[in-house]
């Protein structure tokens, strides 16, 4: 996969420890083997994205194999319409998801996360991968060099995914659902209201193949519960008697419920 600047679009190319591009603009490669690629001005925090406690959290809750169903999914759907070519995971976080359908397509990868600490967590453990910080909305990535595109749980910029996208390559997306995790939901707010969510968007520059539920159950039991929390939205959104309410849960059953939507850039 052919990386672009970040600053001018030029070609980046590898020197030891660094990438550069012809204007002079260089970017170091980490000790764990991430490249920052996300700018200053592409910021809109000092540090965007997921903390480490959230990335930390994530990893133990997947690692666990609460979430293997989806990951199973993922990979057989990739089998299912022949993906091929080079893999860019955008919101890759610490890469659980996309190092094992790497792994099933025996294919190389490009982790893409917004999250310093995502990238970090990723690149030292799934060290034969490329792990870059970077945003969606500027995927510092050639055009039409990308042949599978994958976004589970994360932002979606449909235009930015079909520039970098060969034509004819697949764009694999998974949503949550509404009833996704009502068990942790009906913890953490005093009540729950129903919003109406468009699980098969319609993604200018593509044809939508497949829509596929994901639907499993599962128990938790103390720390995995915290773990849970701290890797959804809902660490941001909690109240002092939601906060109170999950402290005092020692046992949760829930389901995760979810869509898995396969498109092909058109």
């Amino acid at each position: 996969m052919d990386l672009i600047c970040p600053i001018c679009a030029l070609p980046l190319r590898q020197e030891e420890k660094r990438l550069f591009c012809q204007k002079g603009h260089s970017f170091d490669i980490a000790r764990q083997g991430y490249v920052n690629l996300l700018t200053v001005q592409q910021k809109h925090s000092l540090s965007p994205g997921d903390t480490r406690e959230q990335v930390l959290s994530r990893r133990a809750f997947l690692e666990a194999g609460f979430y293997a169903p989806i990951s199973q999914a993922l990979n057989q759907a990739a089998l299912d319409f022949s993906a091929q070519g080079e893999i860019l995971d955008v919101g890759c976080g610490e890469g659980y998801y996309s190092a094992r359908l790497a792994q099933a397509m025996a294919a190389p990868l490009t982790g893409l996360d917004i999250s310093k600490e995502a990238v970090r967590c990723a690149a030292a453990k799934y060290k034969e991968h490329t792990w870059l910080c970077a945003t969606a909305a500027h995927i510092p990535v050639e055009d039409g060099s990308v042949g599978t595109l994958t976004s589970l749980f994360a932002i979606t910029v449909p235009e930015e995914f079909r520039r970098v996208l060969r034509r004819d390559g697949l764009f694999f997306q998974v949503l949550a659902a509404e009833d996704h995790l009502l068990g942790l939901k009906s913890i953490v707010y005093d009540r729950l209201t129903h919003k109406e969510k468009d699980l098969a968007p319609t993604l200018p520059g593509f044809q939508l193949l497949d829509s596929r539920p994901i639907r499993f159950s599962f128990q938790l039991e103390g720390e995995q519960i915290r773990s849970l929390f701290a890797m959804t939205p809902h660490l941001f959104r909690i109240g002092k008697a939601g906060a109170q309410r999950l402290a005092e849960t020692t046992r949760l059953q829930d389901t995760a419920s979810c869509i898995l939507n396969v498109y092909r850039a058109i």
